[in-house]
């Protein structure tokens, strides 16, 4: 017969095989059916329930003395990072670069400072050129899930635009990470040339909002407009 300590070992991997099959989660449509994810669960345990959320210290303090599963932890999650400052959020998003080879140079956006003064601050893109978005966060202490980063974009007070990046679900580590976007281009012609606002908010599958900003977009016909 299972005991209490073996059962929450079995809750403890199947919410490891959560993370490991996010990726496949994020891919598909939440609103329509059951997901890849759904799926497996229901297969492995059919009245499966996901079990209260755990630290990262918890996880790694279970069953230490089994080797293969320490092994299989450190495959999945990394190495358990230092203590960190606990005044520090989970989540610190970085930078937001844009990159395109058509652009002068990279165009980044410093996200650590004052965030107010990015309303201040014309961010040029210029009409029909194919570009991608790289997002740089670090995350510090606990595992975020679902992680996903919203542009709101709004002309003349009416919202003309949503874009939703679908970044990931990520463990902690003292090294940043990058999640690049798919190829996009640039609307063109003169009738989206001009200033717009946009409203930007980086979130997870709990709804936590990590960052929130807003900043000024404004497509021009060229670079130096």
């Amino acid at each position: 017969m299972l005991g209490l300590d073996a059962c929450e070992l079995g809750a403890q991997l199947l919410e490891l095989l959560r993370l490991a099959l996010c990726a496949r989660v994020l891919l598909a449509d939440k609103e329509g059916g059951p997901t890849p994810l759904d799926e497996a669960l229901d297969e492995a345990v059919p009245e499966y329930q996901a079990p209260g959320k755990k630290s990262m210290l918890a996880i790694w303090e279970l069953d230490p003395e089994d080797s293969s599963l320490t092994k299989y932890k450190q495959a999945l999650l990394g190495p358990l990072p230092p203590l960190m400052d606990p005044s520090l959020p989970n989540v610190q998003v970085t930078r937001l670069t844009l990159m395109s080879e058509q652009a002068p140079g990279p165009i980044t956006m410093d996200l650590t400072g004052d965030l107010s003064a990015l309303k201040n601050q014309v961010f040029v893109l210029k009409e029909g050129i194919e570009y991608k978005v790289k997002i740089t966060f670090k995350v510090n202490k606990e595992i975020v899930s679902g992680l996903k980063c919203l542009h709101h974009t709004f002309w003349r007070g009416l919202r003309v635009d949503k874009a939703v990046y679908m970044v990931g679900s990520y463990g902690p580590r003292a090294q940043e990470y990058e999640f690049v976007t798919p190829v996009e281009e640039a609307p063109r012609g003169s009738l989206v040339r001009g200033p717009y606002v946009v409203r930007s908010l980086v979130t997870d599958d709990d709804r936590m909002e990590h960052l929130s900003w807003e900043w000024c977009l404004h497509i021009c016909q060229d670079w130096k407009d």
